[in-house]
């Protein structure tokens, strides 16, 4: 049964003898019309989006947050509808049609499936989604495809006119591949919202041996101030939470200062922006 581990056609699998349509019904259920996963599975983003792909017969291209899954983005809601594009706009609940034109430079083959460029998916996601969950899933597309922000303008300057490109640019704007969370999106961008200057992300730190023995969220070498987002990891794990003491007492030993923020603290953004400042300032840094 390993070979339903993802998502398939019940109807030909059941024609081709590969389940029976008794059990089909009992351990399987159907994402879409005729495509089913097994019963105990999660449907994540990617599952979805290939769902998507086999109930339109693979007369589509996968976009938007599926096609960000597929290219390997992390933390996108599974429960987010499947985007496609295709000139037929009917379709289930559970998947948007989108009639976009798109080029033959924005559309690569991924698991045998095709989907938008990571650049292009990029910009759909940008112009069609409000500011910050924009902002969570350009920074995850971009720690997973290593795009960069002119990546994404060059396709905005080949579609003049289209809509969404203004709110696209202030996401591109604040977009940063360094961050590994979408809490540590939401930290960075409380930071600059809050008047500090723009951290870098994931600073290392290596031995005499070049080999990396610590990173932090982010921070700011001149001033050797770091914040790092402490997930719940971090408190119920026995092993991280050893091996943040020592990575903390490392760091102190070099002279840096880490302001440590929890999930709680993020819904007192001002307390977290005032640490900060106050570790900032102490440090020399002019704000």
């Amino acid at each position: 049964m390993e070979r339903f581990d993802t998502p398939f056609l019940g109807q030909q699998a059941v024609r081709a003898g590969d389940v029976t349509a008794r059990r089909l019904q009992k351990d399987f259920r159907a994402v879409y019309r005729n495509v089913y996963v097994p019963k105990r599975s999660d449907v994540d983003a990617a599952t979805r989006a290939r769902a998507a792909w086999l109930w339109a017969g693979g007369d589509c291209t996968l976009t938007g947050v599926s096609a960000a899954a597929v290219h390997g983005a992390k933390w996108i809601d599974g429960g987010l509808p499947a985007e496609i594009v295709r000139d037929d706009r009917h379709s289930p609940n559970g998947i948007s049609v989108h009639a976009y034109a798109l080029r033959p430079d924005e559309v690569c083959t991924v698991d045998g499936m095709r989907v938008t460029t990571p650049a292009r998916t990029a910009f759909d996601i940008g112009r069609t989604h409000a500011t910050l969950p924009a902002v969570i899933h350009l920074d995850a597309l971009a720690n997973a495809s290593r795009i960069q922000p002119s990546d994404v303008l060059a396709i905005a300057e080949s579609h003049p006119g289209s809509r969404g490109v203004r709110r696209l640019r202030e996401a591109v704007a604040r977009m940063d591949g360094g961050a590994e969370s979408p809490q540590e999106t939401r930290v960075r961008l409380l930071l600059v919202d809050g008047g500090l200057p723009v951290p870098e992300t994931q600073i290392e730190f290596r031995d005499q041996y070049g080999v990396v023995r610590v990173r932090v969220d982010m921070g700011w070498r001149d001033w050797k101030v770091a914040v790092e987002y402490d997930g719940v990891q971090h408190w119920s794990d026995r092993r991280q939470r050893s091996w943040d003491i020592d990575r903390i007492a490392m760091l102190e030993s070099a002279k840096w200062v880490v302001i440590r923020v929890s999930a709680e603290m993020l819904n007192r953004p001002h307390v977290i922006v005032q640490r900060v400042l106050e570790k900032l300032r102490a440090a020399g840094c002019p704000i």
